[in-house]
């Protein structure tokens, strides 16, 4: 809709406003809601009609005015817009009722399912006597969090994640900072409104945000799905405020009594109240247009800024949808026509690169998720420099994934490309802008310790539960000793002294003396936990203990070739190059000989015997009364192999509760037996061991 050229929120810089101070209250309460009004509207020019109608630089000058009114006059409400930048912290998140229950919905990826669903609809409602027309209203599936909005005299009250579809998670101090769902309703609104809708996080958002993720050496989310879970699921909504979520709403759950006839008048007012909608969202010519609605939207399905996985199929008519009702779980009036899950050929939206413990600088692909071998993935290793040339891999190219050893998702091939060249790797360190230095075909920081991403992600992991578990080095006193100086390296911690640990802030000499003492008790460290602390490339726990298991000895592991580490079980190809060559480098030779000075001596796994020698084991799911990290090491201490992914040479798959599909399957296919938590315990008591 064309605004007049008067419109009185839209001003030309500059803003020339009284000051504050020489304002009475009645002035600043009109002032107020003249602003408010205004920033209203212009968020939803910018975020619902993505036509904004000043620049970023006036829209801020207005925020700042309203807020500095609010502050100087006391003017706070919690409808106005300058609450969205997040409240106090919560404790934990209350459980709610929900107005109406919030149902699931059946889907099926074949069209002869969705043809029978009209079939069915069409002969209820015959019987039942209905003689209008079953129309249908169509809209995209979104893949985000379903939550409720509840709205009393025209303000949000509350907003609550779908949950069991009963209750939720009271969300609403997150929901308030999105600035696409509003906090008052415009127009001719019902006293009372609940509306149903699914809060998501924008590609474009979603691909910025794991690109600060990664440079920061934090885990990335695997897709924009989790990422809206996790944000909206915070406990801090300041936190929340400085994610970028989004909202469409697409269902009225009780519209107070205003009496919608149709879905497509519900899609319609609810937009005109304030609501974000979607676009594509639209009346078809029965279940031919519902299946076409599907495919065009499949087509257009990667140029949207927001995922979806399908399409929903709703009956238009309000009293056709009454007369079919619901099951306990899902309304028999809609049906989701969902697309075919993405397999192996994806989109490179952008390449990261990543700083490693060791200066290594590895490029990563952030994707468009997809599924490969049965798992969702939204990032791949493009390993080096040399290979994303020998590629030409550029971003907005369609590539091909594959997964290494099926673990480590890489980018095998480009399918699609959408210019010349490819990616260019920087000639500086994306964090500490030292110089990069290329080692064979890798490349790597020249920064050193003087790098932040290596020195402190180096030492939290060393000393961390999955390294050689250091009490008292936690990640705020790994920061506390690099930030005094004190710890310039790993070695470094070895060299530390009660008085300059009794002289930090917080330290005494009892928690000097504590940590130096579980700095001597780390000296003489199982290899297994030695080679995982160091850092290597892809190398956890258990293939840690694997390879500690194969080669005995620290010098065994560190002179071993990649042909010579690929004969470990687990271990494939790109894996065994990955440890080649950390082991290779003069800088990790280095520290490694630096810890030996200082008395740090890996030592063989002893073993409890040879009971399950020749044996292999897999474990899926959750075990009583033990974890899968406990059950493994009991296999291996008593000189059997625990693996992470099923084959023809595994003995036994161990199923707890909640088992992977896959894993199972795999053992099927494969005849190897599956055994749960009580078997696996009876064949532990044949060998002669204790659980």
């Amino acid at each position: 809709m064309d605004e007049p050229q008067d419109n009185p929120y839209v001003w030309d810089p500059p803003l020339d406003f009284t000051p504050v101070e020489e304002l009475d209250e009645a002035a600043a309460r009109e002032q107020v809601e003249l602003l408010r009004e205004a920033i209203r509207y212009h968020d939803e020019r910018y975020y619902q009609r993505a036509d904004p109608a000043v620049s970023d630089r006036t829209y801020d000058r207005l925020f700042s005015r309203l807020q500095d009114l609010e502050a100087e006059f006391d003017l706070q409400s919690e409808t106005s817009p300058t609450q969205r930048v997040g409240g106090e912290p919560l404790d934990e998140l209350e459980t709610v009722e929900h107005v109406t229950p919030m149902l699931s919905i059946d889907s099926s990826v074949e069209e002869a399912d969705v043809r029978e669903f009209d079939r069915r609809v069409r002969d209820r409602l015959a019987s039942e006597g209905y003689e209008g027309a079953v129309d249908y209203l169509c809209e995209p599936k979104f893949d985000g969090l379903s939550v409720e909005l509840v709205y009393e005299d025209g303000e949000l009250q509350r907003a609550a994640t779908r949950g069991d579809g009963q209750r939720g998670d009271d969300v609403t101090a997150n929901v308030r900072t999105i600035r696409s769902v509003p906090l008052e309703l415009r127009g001719d609104h019902p006293d009372f409104l609940a509306v149903r809708g699914e809060v998501f996080m924008p590609k474009d958002a979603f691909q910025q945000y794991n690109r600060e993720r990664i440079e920061r050496g934090d885990d990335p989310f695997a897709n924009p799905r989790n990422a809206a879970a996790g944000t909206l699921r915070q406990l801090d909504p300041s936190i929340t405020a400085e994610r970028p979520l989004d909202c469409f709403v697409f269902d009225v759950l009780d519209d107070g009594g205003y009496g919608f006839e149709t879905r497509v008048e519900e899609h319609e007012t609810v937009a005109e109240w304030g609501f974000r909608v979607d676009d594509h969202t639209r009346p078809v010519d029965g279940v031919d247009g519902a299946v076409a609605f599907r495919d065009e939207m499949l087509d257009a399905r990667d140029d949207l800024d927001y995922e979806i996985d399908g399409t929903v199929i709703k009956i238009d008519d309000h009293d056709a949808c009454d007369l079919l009702g619901s099951t306990a779980r899902a309304p028999r009036w809609a049906y989701a026509y969902k697309f075919p899950a993405r397999s192996e050929v994806t989109t490179v939206r952008d390449v990261v690169v990543q700083v490693g413990r060791t200066g290594r600088l590895t490029p990563v692909a952030l994707l468009d998720p997809v599924e490969v071998g049965g798992v969702e993935v939204s990032r791949a290793s493009l390993h080096n420099p040399e290979q994303i040339a020998e590629l030409g891999v550029a971003l907005g190219d369609k590539v091909r994934l594959k997964r290494a050893g099926d673990v480590i998702p890489y980018v095998e091939e480009v399918v699609e490309s959408e210019g010349d060249g490819h990616f260019e790797f920087p000639d500086q360190c994306p964090v500490c802008d030292s110089a990069v230095e290329r080692e064979g075909p890798m490349a790597f920081c020249t920064g050193g310790v003087a790098c932040p991403a290596q020195l402190r992600r180096a030492v939290q992991h060393y000393a961390s539960r999955t390294g050689l578990d250091v009490e008292g080095l936690g990640e705020k006193a790994v920061d506390q000793l690099i930030d005094e100086g004190l710890v310039e390296g790993l070695p470094d911690l070895y060299d530390l002294t009660v008085a300059e640990l009794a002289d930090l802030e917080g330290w005494g000499e009892r928690s000097a003396e504590n940590l130096l003492a579980e700095l001597e008790a780390s000296k003489e460290p199982p290899l297994a936990d030695f080679l995982s602390a160091l850092g290597v490339p892809e190398v956890g726990p258990t293939t840690a203990a694997d390879i500690a298991r194969h080669f005995g000895t620290l010098d065994a592991v560190m002179d071993a070739s990649a042909e010579e580490l690929q004969a470990v079980d687990g271990v494939g190809p790109t894996v065994a190059e990955e440890i080649a060559e950390f082991f290779d480098s003069e800088r990790n030779r280095e520290v490694v000989a630096a810890l030996r000075e200082r008395g740090v001596e890996p030592q063989a796994a002893e073993t409890a015997g040879d009971a399950l020698e020749g044996l292999t084991f897999v474990f899926t799911g959750s075990l009583e009364d033990l974890t899968r990290g406990e059950a493994q090491e009991l296999v291996e201490a008593n000189g059997g192999s625990a693996t992470s992914s099923v084959s023809g040479n595994t003995d036994y798959l161990v199923a707890g509760e909640n088992p992977g599909q896959s894993k199972r399957d795999d053992a099927e296919a494969n005849d190897v037996p599956i055994v749960d938590r009580t078997e696996f315990e009876a064949l532990l008591d044949e060998h002669g061991i204790d659980v």
